[in-house]
């Protein structure tokens, strides 16, 4: 069985797919080299934040709420087998979190046979300053990457990471922005990651025309990375605000022009220039494997 795509690129690099993801994932038959995911962080406890200079609220929807310790992990294990099952036997899994979800999806990752490869601490270089002054400024997220076993070898980009660090060894704290203005021209995400470091871990583990899968894909920020480095992408969400985003995004980039600026923005976040990995082929169509989804 497959699914029907809420939308399509026309050149095929970036398909959309509406509703939950534990209901969409068992009828996908087909395996993906990489998975992104950006699940609940269940932080949204009645808190507050700073955006853009305004004091707002953490809640960012009955999806992001706690429902307790059990639940949380059942969830995490849920998903986290679904997507274990439709990665590639060399596939490999990023997830990104905070002190709220990562040790639960980290004690999931153990049990189900996942390998974890590395634990990078994401430093912003703009984080949002702490309101209260009683403690210190939440500065850090966390992004676990993981192979799907512990047997079979994954890629890694090796030789990249070194020469876009200056010609050393690329270490697990990587200083890059928080979500930047000129990323929320379609629109605002509450969870919306930055390009640089979405393409900083498309580049790391996958090769040109490798299929990335995102399941819980908001503005799809991972789709518009991996459509800017030619890649090619599905990304699920049960939100249709955030579908109507993602289309957004990824519509706004067939202009050259906003393309180029783009991939100039990614650039700007590496030691050496990447213009060799990011040749723009816009004129090129995708060949090869098609995701099968239904008309």
């Amino acid at each position: 069985m497959s699914i029907k795509p809420y939308y399509r690129s026309e050149n095929l690099d970036f398909t959309l797919a509406k509703g939950n993801c534990l209901a969409l994932l068992p009828n996908i038959n087909f395996q993906f080299k990489m998975i992104f995911a950006d699940p609940p962080y269940f932080l949204s406890n009645g808190g507050i934040s700073v955006q853009s200079g305004k004091q707002v609220s953490v809640n960012k929807g009955a999806w992001d709420k706690s429902r307790g310790f059990e639940k949380d992990n059942e969830f995490n294990r849920q998903w986290l087998s679904l997507c274990r099952e439709k990665l590639t036997e060399d596939g490999t899994i990023w997830i990104s979190g905070t002190y709220h979800n990562i040790f639960s999806v980290a004690q999931m990752l153990n049990e189900l046979g996942f390998r974890i490869l590395n634990c990078i601490t994401w430093a912003k270089i703009n984080p949002p300053p702490n309101l209260s002054c009683k403690f210190f400024t939440h500065s850090t997220e966390f992004i676990l990457w993981a192979r799907k076993n512990k047997k079979v070898t994954h890629y890694y980009n090796y030789q990249l990471m070194k020469e876009i660090n200056g010609g050393t060894q690329m270490r697990d704290l990587w200083s890059l922005p928080a979500i930047a203005k000129w990323e929320k021209s379609c629109g605002k995400h509450p969870t919306q990651k930055p390009l640089p470091l979405l393409a900083r871990i498309i580049l790391a583990s996958t090769k040109e025309d490798d299929w990335i899968l995102d399941p819980f894909t908001g503005s799809s920020t991972t789709g518009i990375a991996a459509s800017l480095l030619n890649r090619r992408f599905l990304g699920l969400d049960q939100e249709e605000s955030f579908l109507q985003l993602s289309k957004r995004r990824r519509e706004e980039i067939n202009d050259l022009k906003i393309r180029f600026e783009y991939r100039d923005r990614i650039m700007k976040y590496s030691d050496k220039p990447l213009q060799e990995v990011l040749e723009l082929h816009a004129d090129v169509p995708y060949f090869g494997i098609d995701l099968p989804v239904a008309d």
